[in-house]
């Protein structure tokens, strides 16, 4: 018997905090960019120079969490049967919680006893743990710490059928997985359904990102003979598995963080397995549409162990085997007008002789491993469950478990208001229940004709950048029913997110002539940036802190502005005269203590290194550049020796940093050359 039912679970959780009001737009270079060498095949070279750039909007940056955690309770939803037990948490981007195999009585992966955000997602907050599902763009999910919907779907087949879906307001379209698990079985069946609902092309992305035990001697598996990866020297290329020793694909071989993505034989059947040093583990397998395979790992330096330590700080280790669509996760692919994507993934439990998944020789090691999965779960029979599964992905469901956000709502109002087709099949709910006060300015904008004005010193709405609301705020900013400050700073950032910066900077230069505030002074100082006038970019970022409001996420564009720019001596001064909340922020505390040090008020900088912090970025090494840099300027004054490469290198023998402070993702050895 399988049941699908909605409890109450509790984790120590750190709050979320507000969003970040200050729009990231998206980028117009590529500023991260794969050094790749001659190994790569063409096709994947190719289509990483495919598709958007990084983009956030009209989503926000979650920023403003922090490391105090507290009992909270999260609704979950349980989808059971007598031998799996999946949990499912709809507010957290519908991450898969915990999937308990009973007869082991062992989680089949990383149960996070916390809620911690870190900054490793594409709008910052991310956690560790479970299984989350990244779509549409590149990175961790637009949504990993937002709601989606959850519904019971009727299988048609006797049991419930866990239904997660969401709009998503980057590529304006619906997808959905529907979660099956029926009596009886062993694996848990997610069915994915992608929609382009446009009349163009577009490329979309997917990876399936899933947490496994971090378990000595522990090993991944996929069937590949090579795997893309950074070589040494730095380049991303290709590396031979068989001839590889030791196996890096066993994660706590690699001293630094690293990742694995496997070079999957089109011929093959696509799967990956986490396998303990006694046979038993985790499988993946999916149909052929989702051809990418990857294992990613922190390593085993201290840099990486922090990043373990602060992603589950009640204890545990993990690395991830991930799914996708491309080969690599710096690709996306062309999604035709119209079209639908769908495919099936499946997970279980693994047990095979150790001996044989853990031979030496790698091929004969992962062939073992598909020997076990094709008497498991023949690849035949997850082709045929895609097409049997399908009358079910277009069934109503029965009733909304978890409301996700109310945009999905908000666009289909929108179809019915101008007389467009509605967008999203009736299978995905969106109901009018969903709207609410992020939603209600736009919805006077659709009905009334005009989006309501409000006073500067509160945060601006949520914004919109598609080009059917543009069109519709524009034309009420032109017939004067709209001509405020709000309408043109809102139109500014659709042009800007439309790369029509000449534009933008009109429109925010016309807010401020309708009532003078810092959003669009703030936005016409990330356009003098991104011009590189240095000049002018500052002019406007302290006109926006003069009019206000004066909130820390301002502070810290202003000071990360001055920092880039050197002016240490004005950085210094505003961290000192900024109001207590703005200097208290950790952010504040870091440029201070930068400012601090490169002023020569080393007495100032020492403080920084005790605070607990949480917004660290992935590969951001600031504070331990702060430590190094105090340690060589102080010796360089007492000996007399000059600050060289011969004095780096023994400060850093010398003086390793406190472990709270080191988030380096390469290890001390490599770091010092």
């Amino acid at each position: 018997m399988t049941t699908l039912n909605v409890e109450n679970y509790e984790l120590l959780a750190a709050d979320l905090g507000p969003e970040n009001p200050l729009p990231r737009f998206r980028q117009t270079e590529r500023t991260y960019i794969l050094k790749l060498d001659d190994t790569v095949p063409p096709d994947i070279v190719a289509s990483m120079q495919y598709g958007d750039l990084w983009r956030v909007l009209p989503y926000r940056m979650q920023d403003g969490y922090n490391r105090v955690r507290k009992p909270t309770r999260f609704q979950s939803v349980v989808l059971e049967n007598d031998r799996l037990q999946a949990t499912f948490i709809p507010a957290l981007g519908g991450r898969l919680w915990g999937l308990l195999d009973k007869a082991s009585g062992r989680d089949l992966i990383t149960r996070n006893a916390v809620f911690q955000p870190a900054t490793l997602a594409t709008r910052n907050a991310w956690f560790a743990g479970g299984i989350e599902w990244n779509t549409p763009v590149p990175g961790h999910s637009l949504l990993t710490c937002s709601p989606v919907h959850a519904a019971r779907v009727d299988s048609g087949a006797g049991y419930p059928v866990l239904r997660l879906y969401a709009w998503d307001r980057v590529k304006c379209m619906p997808w959905a997985i529907d979660f099956h698990l029926p009596p009886g079985s062993p694996f848990l069946f997610a069915r994915v359904r992608l929609l382009n609902v446009h009349p163009r092309e577009i490329p979309v992305y997917w990876w399936t990102n899933i947490a496994a035990d971090e378990i000595p001697g522990g090993r991944v598996l996929y069937p590949a003979d090579e795997a893309l990866t950074h070589r040494v020297g730095g380049k991303f290329g290709a590396i031979s598995l068989p001839d590889t020793s030791p196996d890096v694909l066993v994660a706590t071989n690699n001293r630094n963080t690293i990742e694995y993505y496997g070079l999957l034989h089109p011929e093959r059947r696509p799967w990956v397995v986490s396998v303990a040093p006694d046979g038993t583990g985790l499988v993946h397998a999916s149909t052929r549409r989702l051809k990418g395979r990857k294992m990613f790992c922190w390593g085993m330096a201290r840099g990486g162990r922090r990043w373990q330590d602060s992603l589950m700080p009640a204890g545990g280790q993990y690395i991830e085997i991930q799914a996708g669509l491309a080969a690599t996760q710096s690709q996306q692919l062309p999604m035709p007008a119209g079209a639908e994507w769908t495919w099936v993934e499946a997970f279980g439990a693994f047990s095979a002789p150790a001996a044989a998944v853990h031979d030496q020789d790698w091929t004969r090691a992962w062939q073992a491993a598909e020997g076990v999965l094709d008497r498991m779960l023949p690849q035949w029979r997850l082709e045929e469950m895609d097409r049997t599964l399908a009358a079910c992905g277009r069934t109503v469901p029965e009733a909304v478990l978890a409301a996700g956000e109310g945009w999905g709502a908000l666009e289909r109002r929108r179809c019915a208001a101008t007389g467009e087709p509605d967008p999203v099949p009736p299978e995905w709910l969106f109901p009018e229940s969903d709207l609410g006060p992020e939603q209600a300015p736009w919805l006077a904008l659709l009905e009334r004709g005009a989006l309501p004005d409000a006073s500067p010193a509160d945060n601006p709405l949520q914004g919109m950048v598609q080009s059917e609301w543009e069109r519709l705020l524009a034309a009420a900013v032109r017939a004067g029913r709209s001509n405020h400050w709000l309408a043109w700073l809102h139109l500014g950032n659709m042009w800007m997110e439309a790369l029509d910066s000449a534009g933008a900077a009109e429109a925010w230069r016309r807010s401020v002539e309708r009532t003078p505030n810092g959003w669009a002074y703030r936005n016409l100082a990330v356009l003098e940036q991104r011009a590189k006038r240095m000049e002018q970019s500052c002019e406007f970022m302290a006109m926006a802190w003069q009019v206000g409001p004066r909130i820390p996420k301002l502070a810290i564009e202003y000071a990360q502005l001055l920092a880039h720019f050197h002016r240490f001596k004005e950085l210094r001064a505003f961290c000192r005269e900024a109001p207590a909340d703005v200097r208290e922020h950790e952010r504040m505390r870091i440029f201070a203590a930068q400012a601090a040090l490169e002023t020569g008020a080393y007495d100032e900088v020492a403080a920084v290194f005790t605070y607990p912090f949480a917004t660290i970025a992935e590969g951001e090494t600031i504070l331990t550049d702060i430590w190094f840099s105090l340690h060589e300027r102080q010796i360089a004054a007492r000996e007399g020796v000059a600050i060289d490469d011969a004095l780096h290198a023994r400060v850093m023998k010398e003086f390793p940093p406190p472990s709270n402070i080191d988030f380096r993702l390469v290890s001390e050895i490599s770091a010092a050359g």
